[in-house]
């Protein structure tokens, strides 16, 4: 088989299954495990795949820069950002994520809805500006351009420091073996410190990045209280998260 027909093979699998296994592949076209690694190098070099122990998964989309991602599935985003604001609470604490999710779940809340709003995202603190009722704590520290985020050690050590009933936490990938994950070792460091400290977490996660993965993990599924997706209730993963007992809450 040439290479330009186990790259077909490959990504076609990846469609279908939703993972490679290596060994399972290699037995099945005859070639080594090592010409499968290559295979699966390259396509993870181009962003179509990202690899794991044993083969590869899908790779997220999500994982291009702050202002690609704003137009991404907007009425995604939109549909999961309303299905999050209705679960903040008159006069409770919430910390909320970056990114373009959270940022649509800032401008989702009610504009009389008394709270406190922790996050350490400079545009998710100017969407709440017009928010009277609202209390904003911004987490200072390193700027993640990517995300337009607050990171590393100052952020870590500023958001050990506060509270909240509910997290409200954007990812880019989500798949039942790899988990949660996100491309950056120290925005998943920051993600993991802010759900810490909140007595619910729920995960934000549009369509795009359910059956996906990215390099670093975020949280295991027992470390959640729930997923909020767009993604219809038949979706071949959600139904294998609901199957092991993660909660998922679908807008449609």
């Amino acid at each position: 088989m040439l290479a330009a027909e186990r790259r077909d093979h490959l990504l076609g699998l990846l469609a279908r299954e939703g993972k490679i296994v290596a060994k399972d592949v290699a037995a099945t076209l005859g070639i080594s495990e090592d010409s499968v690694r290559r295979d699966l190098r390259d396509l993870a070099a181009e962003g179509l795949c990202q690899r794991v122990y044993g083969g590869a998964l899908p790779a997220s989309p999500a994982v291009v820069d702050y202002a690609a991602r704003q137009t991404v599935t907007l009425d995604g985003k939109r549909q999961v950002a309303a299905t999050a604001a209705a679960l903040v609470r008159p006069g409770s604490a919430l910390i909320l994520d970056g990114g373009t999710t959270a940022l649509a779940v800032a401008r989702a809340l009610p504009a009389d809805l008394p709270c406190t709003a922790i996050t350490h995202s400079p545009t998710v603190a100017v969407a709440l500006l017009d928010r009277p009722q609202v209390e904003v704590f911004l987490i200072g520290g390193r700027l993640f351009k990517h995300s337009a985020v607050t990171c590393g050690a100052a952020a870590v050590e500023a958001a050990q420091n506060v509270s909240a009933d509910l997290c409200l936490l954007g990812v880019t990938g989500v798949h039942p073996e790899a988990g949660l994950t996100t491309g950056d070792a120290e925005e998943a460091a920051m993600k993991r410190a802010l759900a810490a400290r909140a007595a619910e977490t729920y995960i934000l996660a549009s369509s795009e990045k359910i059956g996906t993965a990215s390099r670093f993990r975020v949280l295991p599924w027992e470390g959640i209280s729930g997923l909020i997706t767009d993604a219809a209730p038949g979706h071949p993963v959600v139904e294998q998260l609901t199957a092991r007992g993660v909660s998922v809450l679908t807008t449609g």
